[in-house]
């Protein structure tokens, strides 16, 4: 049964691999086997991830210089994986950005910048995969959701349209590329330690108080906490499981919409 989640010799895309929960990701990964190609936009900071990846791990990894707003430069990294692993086993749609405001306060290119990463680049990262994953006859497709992607925060309105759209995105992909083989499923993320809700927690003072007392598992999440979930989703563990969302939160959305009263 062990050998249900060993994925030596598979190869995995990691889009914002390179810090936060992508990286944590891509170490689970790793750990497991894989190797692992980043996507992302900071070279010296995916140079750090690559190489602290491969020390621990022992494995093969490609960081390569992509921006997910930019449909020419997702082909041109999906061909550069090709090129050096021929295979491209599975895809974890992770980077994102976000911009906290009231909805008012939003302007267009805000909004379609926010849109245009976390949503219309899963989707362009999808579609650039799924070509050498039919032809394989397998692939593994992971979307980074959010608690947002269940209910609604304030003062996200962007990120949380983008995060909702990850599990429609989910669903339809998972229905449409069943018949190829290809497994679509997302994990939605609760409150996270990570440089994106450092700024939260300076935004909205008494954050980090709220989380960890509406948190069951009384603490806020860590990278290292998906590696468990990514594993699953990207072996043969998950072949019979598509069309779903995992909670990574510690409890925190059961049964709740509750909010900070700072983000009202």
């Amino acid at each position: 049964m062990a050998n249900l989640f060993d994925l030596t010799g598979k190869v995995a895309i990691v889009t914002g691999g390179n810090g936060g929960i992508g990286k944590g990701i891509a170490d689970g990964l790793a750990s497991a086997g894989s190797d692992i190609v980043i996507f992302a936009r900071n070279e010296d900071k995916t140079a750090k991830a690559v190489k602290d990846i491969e020390k621990k791990y022992g494995v093969s990894v490609l960081g390569l210089k992509v921006d997910v707003g930019q449909e020419e430069s997702i082909q041109n990294g999906v061909k550069q994986a090709l090129d050096k692993f021929g295979r491209i086993d599975t895809l974890v749609n992770n980077a994102g950005v976000n911009i906290r405001k009231a909805p008012e306060e939003y302007t267009v290119e805000e909004w379609d910048w926010i849109l245009g990463i976390n949503l219309r680049g899963a989707f362009l990262c999808a579609k650039a995969v799924y070509p050498a994953m039919k032809k394989a006859g397998s692939g593994k497709i992971i979307n980074i959701g959010s608690m947002t992607s269940l209910y609604g925060l304030a003062k996200v309105l962007c990120y949380a349209c983008s995060k909702a759209g990850m599990v429609q995105l989910t669903y339809t992909l998972a229905l449409a590329w069943a018949k190829d083989n290809i497994q679509v499923n997302a994990i939605l993320p609760g409150w996270i330690d990570t440089p994106l809700t450092v700024s939260a927690r300076r935004d909205f003072p008494g954050l980090d108080e709220f989380v960890l007392d509406r948190t069951p598992a009384g603490r806020w999440g860590a990278p290292a906490d998906f590696a468990g979930a990514a594993i699953f989703l990207a072996s043969k563990a998950s072949d019979f499981v598509t069309a779903e969302y995992i909670k990574v939160d510690g409890g925190f959305a059961q049964g709740t919409n509750t909010v900070h009263p700072a983000a009202r």
